[in-house]
């Protein structure tokens, strides 16, 4: 796996709880809103990421 996408996917996590954390103070749902869904892709990046990790550690 490389760590370049390791690392999109964790900025890809920041950036949706910044943007979850801007929805709480301004009261906008749909900030809050996008910023889970960021959350729950970066999540399902790294858990991909883990997956093919595991298939090559298999191969090898």
């Amino acid at each position: 796996m490389s760590i370049e996408d390791r690392a999109k996917a964790t900025a890809k996590n920041i950036e949706g709880k910044a943007q979850e954390a801007l929805g709480n103070v301004t009261g906008d749902p749909e900030d809050k809103a996008e910023g889970k869904a960021k959350q729950a892709e970066s999540q399902l990046r790294h858990g991909v990421e883990d997956i093919k990790d595991k298939a090559k550690e298999k191969l090898n």
